[in-house]
């Protein structure tokens, strides 16, 4: 089975094949490698397979049969992911590197074929079959592809940069044509799989013929690429030809302006840089970059990058400043004209303003508004800055996700601009603007860094003295700048952030409060917006209750508004459709193309339709409201509060205020006990229900239940609403009364509400949200409320509006609020 091969060369191969070669070898698997034989080549492995690989070999005479992967990017290769063929080889040496991988010294013996393939759970292991590569020196035409595979990689070393000239004189220096054509194979740069064809032929005038194809080809690909660097060296000179030219002209340009005294753009730059009155290091950065800007040619991309710098630098305020107005009267006043309620809001703004009198400035004051939306965050912040005398900016942060949008970007990247603050001061023009960063409840993190760890700068007195934007290079006072916050919850605010700030809440609004709101801010607002102010229309309360009540469910006034606009619209609608119907619109019968827009006179200053309203009051009660807007939303549900069992009503808080809870057990015959629970419900929701039970079979007998409750039986809890995700603790007292509910055949009262974590001690725990949850429950009629005895304390603060009508029982175990939720 030797092979037979006409050349000294190949004595020591021989000699191995002969008698010494073991035919089960270790299977080294290369990525974008192939080894050739009589090539010596250096591998670096890291993968676990192939170390073991090699450590076996290495026991094993150090001969490995080495192979290429089909799929470079497969990490652990099996014999289905190799080539058949591969090269037999011994290893020269082993360095172990710094980074925990080898460095192999592979030198290639002799081709091989994969024939058969052992079991090895550590690496790769296969008997090994030698190729036997035909030839005869004496062959014409053997002869004949020699000489022309000399010549053409002898051109291929010539065109080829990465291949030393040394290369022409080892391939001379060979004798043997097999051994020569190993050697061109494996210096010619070629794809893998051509590189394996030719490893994998057994007639050598084939596989020279295939060789010098392959080298062909690589030679015109070769001159296309010394094609193109020529066009490209070309291109340059030209280049540094037009650079040499424009510095010549910008040379004689700046000595014309300097002759003339005419004002270049530099010049025009360095009369607003001493215009600024920029401070001490920020003018040190200016003079040094607009050093740079004379020294840049006007074409280069550069020249624009330091001007745009430059211009931003001298625009931001450094010095200017509006006056603050301190007369706390002024201040009380136009927060009460543009805002109904809101009193402690209210307090804690005046005493701000109070300290400001005596100080002048306050840095330390960064309040956070929290609440519901539509309960008038925003337009709160707007009041402060009007009462103030100070530019507003408002900043939203609602799915920020990048570091650079508080930052900025370096200057290093293409199109950089300032952080979001920086552009807002610019905004602004002063330096003591009121910013509103809204919504910073809502920002996100990512790979593109945290927004928030940014903010601390930005909020933290102690650090927004000397604020440092990445596109400025400079610091940047912002202690002057009173910083506004909102967000709809306190849970979700980042901790650093909430440590900085000093929370005010803003709660939901009562049905008097909405009453009155709408009244005195939403109506005339949407009147003037209409146009409809000189029209006498008069929305009875009826008419407005009954949109609070039936056609809005919230906790802020946003849906109200565009319920009493939708009115207002369809009321317009009839008016213009009556007043048409007695006054006919002749069109002119001139072409249509001369009549002009411009001059169309609004109908409220028509005589003839100012005549038809007249002086009679349009108004809108309870009956024209459900005509205008159609079938309430909301029905009233309090002829549904009736007791039922198995269904408790629970309380439940959201970013969006309070709602009610329903929850819905029944129990149904199973194969086994089950418990199972519907409705879109989070982990904290699911593990309240599982507690509940637990409580519930522990202490069946206070309860009056069968120990055998719940044995075969399948106990479901459903939350309806299932399209709406639902989580928190504050369920477990509801959970546990509707399965006590469903277990014991007794019926819960509807009137009531109940809230509260419990534990499977059955003790119930504090919960949050207390006013919103109250709020919901007097929405729709329900007046006796169960919370934990924790939040007792609360209520004390909490307006006797919200308190009026209800029955309020605290209770700290779940044996305490039973009396209240079922009746006796």
């Amino acid at each position: 089975m030797a092979k037979k091969i006409l050349t000294k060369d190949f004595a020591e191969i021989n000699e191995v094949i002969d008698g010494i070669f073991p035919r089960r070898l270790p299977v080294l698997p290369l990525r974008d490698t192939i080894i050739f034989p009589n090539m010596i080549f250096p591998v670096l492995i890291g993968r676990v397979q192939s170390m073991a690989a090699v450590s076996q070999a290495l026991e094993r005479d150090k001969i490995i049969f080495v192979d290429i992967q089909k799929k470079p990017e497969v990490e652990d290769p099996k014999f289905n992911d190799l080539y058949k063929v591969g090269v037999v080889a011994k290893i020269v040496q082993v360095l172990r590197l710094p980074n925990n991988l080898f460095k192999v010294l592979l030198e290639g013996m002799f081709p091989g074929k994969i024939k058969k393939t052992y079991k090895n759970s550590v690496f790769l292991e296969a008997e090994i079959a030698d190729i036997e590569v035909f030839f005869d020196k004496s062959d014409k035409e053997l002869q004949v592809l020699v000489r022309y595979l000399g010549d053409l990689f002898k051109q291929y070393i010539t065109k080829e940069r990465t291949l030393p000239n040394d290369t022409i004189l080892a391939y001379e220096s060979i004798q043997d044509p097999l051994h020569k054509f190993y050697f061109a194979a494996a210096n010619v740069r070629a794809k893998l799989e051509d590189k394996q064809q030719l490893l994998e032929g057994s007639d050598l005038n084939k596989q020279f013929f295939q060789l010098t194809t392959l080298i062909n080809t690589e030679l015109d690909l070769l001159s296309i690429e010394d094609e193109i660097d020529t066009k490209v060296n070309i291109a340059i000179q030209k280049n540094q030809k037009k650079y040499y030219v424009q510095e010549q002209i910008r040379t004689l340009q700046q000595e014309l302006d300097e002759e003339d005294g005419g004002q270049s753009e530099i010049t025009e730059l360095k009369e607003k840089i001493e215009k600024a009155q920029l401070p001490p290091h920020a003018l040190e950065k200016a003079n040094e970059e607009l050093e740079k800007l004379r020294k840049t040619p006007n074409m280069s991309p550069d020249f624009s990058v330091n001007r745009t710098y430059l211009e931003m630098l001298v625009s931001l305020p450094w010095h200017l400043r509006t006056d603050d107005v301190l007369n706390i009267n002024h201040v009380k006043q136009i927060l009460d004209d543009d805002h109904y309620d809101l009193e402690k809001p209210k307090d804690r703004i005046l005493e701000y303003i109070a300290i400001l009198n005596f100080t002048g400035q306050l840095r330390r004051q960064i309040l956070c508004f929290v609440g519901p939306p539509g309960v008038g965050k925003t337009s709160l912040a707007k009041s402060i800055a009007r009462a103030l005398g100070r530019k507003f900016i408002r900043i939203s942060l609602g799915g920020v996700r990048d570091e650079a949008e508080i930052r900025g970007h370096r200057r290093t990247y293409i199109g950089a601009l300032p952080g979001k603050i920086i552009q807002s001061m610019k905004k602004a023009g002063t330096v003591n603007p009121v910013i509103l960063l809204d919504e910073i409840d809502k920002m996100s993190t990512d790979f593109r860094g945290d927004p928030s760890s940014a903010l601390l700068e930005v909020l933290d007195p102690e650090q927004n003295i000397s604020f440092n934007d990445h596109y400025l290079e400079i610091d940047y006072d912002l202690s002057n700048v009173l910083f506004i916050t909102t967000a709809n919850v306190r849970y979700d605010i980042p901790l650093p952030l909430l440590d900085r700030m000093e929370i005010i809440e803003l709660n939901s609004y009562l049905e008097n409060d909405k009453l009155q709101i709408a009244k005195r801010h939403i109506l005339p607002k949407i009147l003037e917006e209409f146009g409809m102010d000189h029209i006498n229309i008069v929305f009875s309360d009826a008419g407005l209750l009954k949109i609070i009540r039936q056609y809005t469910r919230e906790s802020g006034v946003r849906n109200l508004e565009r319920e009493i606009a939708s009115v207002l619209r369809k009321l317009a609608k009839d008016l213009l459709s009556q007043f048409t119907a007695l006054e006919p619109i002749a069109l002119e019968t001139a072409d249509a193309q001369t009549i002009s827009t411009e001059t169309a006179v609004p109908l409220p200053q028509n005589p003839k339709f100012v005549k038809f309203i007249g002086k009679k009051d349009r108004v809108i009660d309870d009956i024209a409201v459900e005509k205008y807007l159609a079938a309430p939303r909301f029905k009233e549900k309090k002829d549904k509060l009736d007791d039922k069992i198995g269904v408790a009503t629970g309380l439940a808080w959201t970013s969006t205020g309070g709602d009610i809870l329903p929850i819905e057990v029944s129990i149904m015959p199973a194969a086994t006990e089950k418990l199972t629970l519907t409705g879109k419900l989070g982990d904290v929701m699911k593990e309240s229900a599982q507690a509940a039970l637990s409580f519930i079979r522990s202490n069946y007998q206070l309860f009056s239940l069968d120990e055998k409750f719940s044995q075969a039986k399948e106990i479901h809890v459903h939350v309806p609403e299932g399209a709406i995700p639902k989580d928190g603790p504050s369920a477990g007292i509801t959970m546990t009364m509707a399965i006590i509910s469903a277990a014991s055949g007794r019926a819960i009262r509807g009137d009531l509400a109940m809230t509260g974590e419990v534990t499977l001690r059955g003790n119930v725990l504090a919960i949050g949200g207390l006013k919103e949850k109250l709020l919901a429950a007097k929405r729709i009629g329900i007046t006796t409320i169960v919370i934990p005895k924790e939040n007792e304390r609360d209520i004390e603060d909490f307006p006797k509006d919200i308190l009026d009508g209800l029955d309020i029982h605290p209770v700290s175990t779940i044996y305490e609020a039973i009396p209240f939720v079922f009746r006796q």
